[in-house]
């Protein structure tokens, strides 16, 4: 969306306070702990852009919460599974014998939004050290959650993904869909309904760069929309307005455990069992 798009579809000026307000009506509290996923033009014409809405955010948690954002950098991949543009495969091994070392108060994040990016420079800000699906937080509970983010447990429960479901963390979608919810992805793990394959990125090692290889599950969240729909249905989720943007507000805990049924409910069926 275009500014001139945004003021035109935008009755009043968004602001600091209003969308604090917003987000207090569908039900943030302070002192939660709020992983969060956003579109910053999905809200409208915000006065201060992307710093508004991270001020209303923390205004909303007060100091005692604690916002987390995903920060992934898919451009640190392999570039033997790069599609969105694939490369020539006669670049690859310059690519992985020069790309720079994720360094975790450095790398940009990769497609996350502006809100996301903003968070990461914060001051004060922590991220976690996964070269792929980092995750970066402000906060008391950030550097915890962010804490030993392991290469082969990605986003499974020794990741920041399962620090947050111990923790009772809300899980926001703001102006975008449960195809963007990197929450669920948890749930992938739990199911054990996922391939394992090899991944690699450049790390530091003792102040090194090196090409490192590892083994994790494959993600896929194809089946995302069609889970979150069921998951509406459920009553866990607090639908609303956010600015302009429609927004929903739901527990991790709750979200986690019923994806992780409901894909292993899909798989049995598609395999023509009987569902668990």
């Amino acid at each position: 969306m275009t500014e001139h798009t945004a003021v035109e579809t935008s009755t009043t000026p968004i602001t600091v306070g209003s969308l604090t307000r917003d987000l207090e009506a569908l039900g943030l509290r302070s002192g939660q702990v709020l992983l969060l996923h956003s579109s910053l033009s999905s809200l409208g014409w915000v006065c201060g852009g992307p710093v508004a809405v991270v001020e209303a955010l923390l205004a909303a948690l007060g100091p005692g919460g604690t916002l987390v954002v995903p920060t992934q950098t898919g451009d640190l991949t392999d570039p033997a599974q790069w599609e969105h543009p694939p490369v020539p495969s006669t670049w690859w091994e310059t690519i992985r014998e020069t790309m720079p070392a994720y360094r975790p108060e450095l790398t940009p994040s990769r497609a996350m939004g502006t809100i996301a990016e903003l968070v990461r420079t914060w001051p004060g800000a922590v991220r976690s050290s996964h070269p792929h699906v980092s995750f970066a937080a402000l906060g008391p509970a950030a550097a915890e959650i962010t804490a030993d983010h392991g290469l082969a447990d990605g986003l499974g429960d020794d990741s920041p993904l399962g620090r947050l479901y111990r923790a009772g963390a809300q899980v926001l979608l703001l102006g975008v869909g449960y195809d963007r919810c990197t929450a669920l992805h948890l749930a992938e793990y739990r199911a054990g309904v996922r391939e394992h394959v090899q991944q690699a990125g450049p790390v530091l090692v003792d102040g090194q760069r090196r090409w490192a290889t590892w083994e994790d599950i494959d993600l896929d969240s194809t089946d995302f929309p069609v889970l979150g729909a069921a998951f509406d249905l459920v009553g866990e989720v607090h639908q609303g307005r956010v600015g302009n943007a429609t927004a929903r507000l739901m527990p991790h805990r709750a979200a986690v455990d019923f994806a992780t049924g409901w894909l292993i409910d899909q798989v049995a069926s598609r395999e023509g069992q009987p569902p668990g």
